[in-house]
């Protein structure tokens, strides 16, 4: 019931800021269902992803992506995923969770301190930056977890200059790209292993996630978004040294 309840306040985090998620979904499967570090961190993803697919069809139906920035930003994405999946594979788990500790903690300041506001006009499309950013970001996500959503939303907005509703919905599927394709590696790796996914708390998981992405969909057209970020924001400081205390030190 715990991991329930955990999983629908990752899907009202995707639903609400187009991220988030996966910077929750690693703690609750560290804490609330005991998972190995290495084990939770591959989970997560799965998890993310499932959840950002099924906010991403209806998005899509809403037309409310950009499928130029899924192409240039999401692919190049796929592939940094990819390699950082590679990455967490070889070192030690905690060194993962600092890594994501220390990104909790940027993911706090950069929503406490975000404005996006809608732009005038759109700036030049510069397919080397994003492909760039892409890379770095999806390699970031293979190797500690996350989706990403953080990074990508700020830098939709900020430097490709697409309204905010455009850039969640967008993060939402380059999120879902990259997590599956991180998850694939960590699966490679770990069935060779003889390592065991838990496949059907995942399942619920992703079920209970889509609930929740709805309905953070619903209360974000009607909620003040900044005192939501701001709030936000505290939680995962919080998060932060509660992963530092508890799994690192």
């Amino acid at each position: 019931m715990a991991a329930l309840v955990g999983a629908l306040i990752i899907g009202l985090s995707l639903g609400l800021f187009g991220s988030g998620g996966s910077i929750l979904t690693v703690p609750v499967l560290l804490y609330l269902l005991h998972m190995p570090a290495e084990l939770a961190i591959a989970s997560s993803l799965l998890i993310v992803a499932g959840i950002s697919l099924f906010g991403s069809v209806h998005n899509g139906m809403k037309k409310l992506i950009s499928w130029r920035h899924v192409l240039w930003f999401g692919l190049p994405g796929m592939v940094g995923t990819y390699v950082g999946a590679w990455a967490g594979t070889r070192v030690d788990g905690r060194w993962q969770l600092l890594v994501f500790a220390i990104l909790m903690i940027v993911a706090a300041v950069l929503m406490w301190r975000s404005k996006l506001k809608e732009v005038a006009m759109l700036p030049d499309f510069n397919k080397t930056k994003v492909i760039a950013d892409g890379l770095l970001v999806g390699a970031v996500t293979g190797f500690v977890g996350v989706g990403g959503g953080f990074l990508i939303v700020p830098a939709l907005v900020i430097m490709a200059g697409l309204p905010i509703a455009v850039s969640v919905a967008t993060s939402l599927l380059i999120i879902a790209m990259k997590s599956f394709v991180g998850f694939a590696k960590y699966y490679l790796v770990f069935s060779s292993q003889g390592v065991q996914f838990a496949w059907s708390v995942m399942g619920l998981m992703i079920l209970a996630g889509v609930v929740g992405s709805y309905f953070g969909g619903w209360i974000g057209r009607r909620l003040a978004k900044d005192k939501l970020q701001r709030g936000f924001a505290v939680f995962l400081i919080v998060m932060a040294v509660i992963v530092i205390t508890q799994s690192v030190l």
